[in-house]
């Protein structure tokens, strides 16, 4: 069964239609790669998959729930659903220790010391133990995306959604955040991942989803995806992007 499973979703903004029949499916331990040109509607289409961005037509699954669902209880859903964004939204006013506890008291009920200890591995996951008393705005802009990805992982979610975690970081930072998200995908994470990386996506993605004015244009298995793509808007966008 698939942990995420997107099923001909439209959306529109006023009369201005931003996703098109998206269909997309992501199964258990699967690492799915969406990319395309800039405007496609990827950062859109990956928000709507834990709520974040309502929409008009089809059906989103996440782990059997249905976003769509007046019924459902997105915020419990989300707690289970990692999300990781351009700008990492860590809280500036407290410290990196208690970015991680937070949520885990409120939503999860862990005592502070269960959420401390959680906490304090994933930083040491993470590579960030020693960072742990700092605040946000004295750590690097790769330091902080990983705590992100930290905070993320502490409250235990079924699967990792990502919404071009790198695009906001200096180039020297960007693999060690890239590095932490291979491991994750070598772990079995399931995980839906909107970027340009496209050394990341040919090294980690199980399959590729391209993109081009709010629809999804091809899906097809990574390789496949870069040697031989099928349709015309994902050659030309390949032809530009991995000239460099």
């Amino acid at each position: 069964m698939a942990m995420i499973d997107i099923e001909h979703v439209s959306k529109w903004y006023g009369d201005f239609q931003v996703l098109t029949d998206c269909t997309v499916s992501v199964e258990t331990g699967e690492v799915v790669v969406v990319c395309g040109p800039s405007g496609s509607g990827k950062s859109t289409l990956i928000k709507t998959v834990n709520g974040l961005e309502p929409f008009q037509e089809g059906r989103i699954l996440v782990n059997n729930i249905d976003i769509g669902d007046p019924k459902t209880n997105l915020p419990k859903l989300r707690s289970h659903v990692g999300m990781v964004f351009q700008h990492f939204e860590l809280f500036p006013h407290l410290t990196i220790t208690d970015n991680l506890v937070l949520a885990q008291m409120k939503v999860l009920k862990r005592t502070r010391d269960q959420a401390i200890a959680r906490g304090l591995e994933l930083l040491d996951r993470v590579g960030l133990k020693s960072q742990a008393a700092k605040y946000p705005n004295q750590l690097s802009g790769g330091q902080q995306q990983r705590v992100a990805i930290a905070r993320a992982l502490a409250m235990d979610p079924v699967c990792m959604l990502f919404d071009e975690p790198t695009s906001a970081l200096d180039p020297e930072m960007i693999n060690e955040v890239l590095d932490v998200m291979i491991e994750l995908a070598q772990e079995g994470m399931t995980m839906m991942v909107v970027t340009h990386e496209m050394g990341f996506a040919r090294k980690v993605a199980n399959k590729v989803v391209f993109m081009d004015g709010g629809e999804v244009v091809e899906t097809a298995p990574t390789e496949e995806f870069f040697s031989t793509p099928r349709s015309q808007r994902a050659q030309k966008f390949l032809a530009k992007i991995l000239k460099h």
